[in-house]
């Protein structure tokens, strides 16, 4: 792929530096996440049991608490092997959906994405390696994304459901409303940084690939 090319085909060297495999940092946060479910699952369990054993609702409080924060964990990984396992990375970043709208640009400015879409930790980096991927592959993967994302977001507001249960339904509308915030800030940036992909996409298409 020719990127040192002068002219058009110069690359951005932010994106170039935003997409840089590190091999140690390869798989960890989506390790932490998994390590995370297993434990918090772990102790959903036995809270429930002890509860089961000796009534009272600080017991209840505790379990329910670990039940909830186990779905948000555990829903985000089944979502993200469903989209992957049916998709592959090969969602087609021209569809109108993926375009950016006019608003966006003046958005991302207000909300100052440029400094803190690097801080963001990703689950699969290997899936934007420019060492093995091409741009298109790239694109595809950070639709997919989005999808896997923006999903999340909408799941995020099914705990409201156990208020018909357990009551607390500020407890949940809370916790699901800063869940699905933090998962705005995903769809955010693969928003965000996908029409500069694009941009590289079609000037190697213009050039060819020869400078």
């Amino acid at each position: 792929m020719g990127y040192e090319c002068n002219g058009d085909l110069l690359i951005d060297r932010e994106l170039l530096t935003m997409y840089d495999f590190r091999e140690k940092e390869t798989g960890m946060f989506a390790k932490t996440i998994k390590i995370s479910a297993i434990i918090l699952v772990v102790l959903t369990i036995i809270f429930t049991l002890i509860y089961q054993c000796n009534p009272n609702t600080v017991i209840l409080s505790i379990a329910i608490t670990f039940g909830t924060i186990s779905y948000h964990f555990l829903m985000r990984l089944a979502v993200g092997y469903v989209v992957n396992g049916i998709f592959h990375n090969r969602f087609n970043y021209k569809r109108k959906w993926f375009q950016e709208k006019k608003f966006e640009k003046r958005l991302y400015q207000v909300l100052r994405v440029k400094k803190w879409k690097d801080k963001m930790p990703t689950f699969a980096p290997e899936m934007l390696d420019l060492r093995v991927h091409t741009w298109e592959e790239i694109a595809g993967a950070m639709c997919q994304s989005e999808v896997v994302h923006s999903i999340i977001v909408v799941l995020c507001f099914v705990p409201i459901l156990a208020t018909l249960i357990w009551g607390t339904f500020w407890v949940f509308f809370i916790t699901s409303v800063l869940s699905a915030g933090v998962e705005s800030l995903f769809v955010i940036m693969q928003r965000y940084n996908r029409p500069r992909v694009i941009r590289m996409i079609e000037k190697e298409r213009k050039q060819n690939g020869y400078c």
